[in-house]
């Protein structure tokens, strides 16, 4: 991946709100060519202890993607307050930009 795309998929990560939410394919859109994969791509390569708000990433169903750390992030999200409905989605209105 070019490390200016990795670069702005990681930025704005950095500056998803408390609270709010945002998809792979939304900061795709955002970046200079990246694809949603790219975006997951770029989080799952990040090193251990990193500090991005990794977990406010979810898919564009609204739903936790299915990785080995979805539990961690679903508590992570609702320490925040975000809520899920009983399929697994979280509102529209949580979603950022």
């Amino acid at each position: 991946m070019n490390p200016n795309v990795r670069e702005q998929i990681l930025t704005i990560i950095s500056e998803i709100p408390p609270g709010r939410v945002t998809s792979y394919g939304r900061i795709a859109a955002m970046t200079d060519g990246a694809t949603a994969r790219m975006v997951a791509r770029a989080l799952r390569d990040l090193p251990s202890g990193h500090g991005l708000p990794w977990f406010r990433v979810v898919t564009a169903s609204r739903k936790l993607a299915d990785h080995g750390g979805a539990d961690e992030q679903r508590n992570r999200l609702m320490d925040e307050g975000v809520a899920f409905d009983a399929r697994g989605r979280i509102a529209q209105d949580r979603f950022w930009p």
